[in-house]
Formats: C-alpha cells, sequence, structure tokens
C-alpha cells in the first residue's frame, strides 16, 4: 500500500497493516520513504520559489519605510528556509536510515515508535514515551 507519487506529505493514504504483519516490513518502509520523498520535494519547490521571489521582487524602494518592509518580509522568508534546510537534513537523516533498515524503533529504548507517531511525525527517533521524558527534563533544566 504505497503513497501515490502525487500526494502531498500532508494528504497520503494512512497505512492499514494487515494483522499479523511484521512491523516496518518492505511495503512500510516503502510508505514512509514516499512520505519522506514528497515532503522533500514540496520542501525544495518552497526553496526554488523563494530564490525567484527574492530575485523578481527585489525593488530598491526610495522610502525607507518600504524598504525595511521588503528586508523584513525577506529576512522572515529566510529564516523560514532555513528552519527548512534543517529539516532537509533530518528527512535525508531519516531516509538513509530506512536504507539501513534501522528506521521506527526508537534510539533511546529500542522499542517500535509506531505506525500512527511516524505518519504523524515521519522523523520521529523517540518513542511517545522517551519523547515524553525527554522533554520533562529538558523542561526542568531549561527552566
Amino acid at each position: 500500500m504505497a503513497v501515490a507519487e502525487t500526494q502531498s506529505p500532508d494528504t497520503f493514504t494512512p497505512y492499514e497493516p494487515t494483522p499479523g504483519e511484521e512491523y516496518m516490513n518492505e511495503q512500510q518502509l516503502a510508505h514512509f520513504r514516499q512520505i519522506l520523498l514528497n515532503w522533500k520535494n514540496d520542501l525544495m519547490t518552497e526553496v526554488d520559489r523563494t530564490v525567484r521571489h527574492l530575485q523578481e521582487d527585489a525593488n530598491n524602494y526610495a522610502d525607507p519605510a518600504d524598504r525595511a518592509t521588503q528586508e523584513e518580509g525577506f529576512n522572515l522568508e529566510l529564516r523560514t528556509r532555513d528552519r527548512e534546510r534543517k529539516l532537509l537534513k533530518k528527512i535525508n537523516e531519516t531516509i538513509e536510515k530506512i536504507d539501513e533498515d534501522d528506521y521506527g524503533f526508537c534510539d533511546a529504548c529500542g522499542i517500535e515508535i509506531g505506525i500512527r507517531r511516524l505518519e504523524a511525525r515521519p522523523t520521529a527517533t523517540l518513542c511517545v514515551d522517551c519523547k515524553t521524558l525527554s522533554e520533562l527534563k529538558e523542561k526542568q533544566l531549561g527552566g
């Protein structure tokens, strides 16, 4: 039950495992690979759109307020793209984990992360319990 290539990462068909189906079998791995590839493709499209926008819409306004407004808009867009650049790195790392047959298991305790959690966050590396514990520790240490 692989995801169609034209679907965006937000509109995939949820994977429905059959009873007794092995966790992270070839079909499941293909499902998540396609979700990640679609997500990556969408992010790369946004990068291209940003580059075009910055090149085409760069005006040298005489009014300092107009220039400041344009620069602030560009800065916001570039910050967004920087976050997406970091996300692209995580997506590529996750695809590597799929290639190495090491996907879908918690990095901290080794149990199954779960299909639904991975569909919600395909780059997840921790199960819900370990992630919750990690967030509690971070909150206590970070104040």
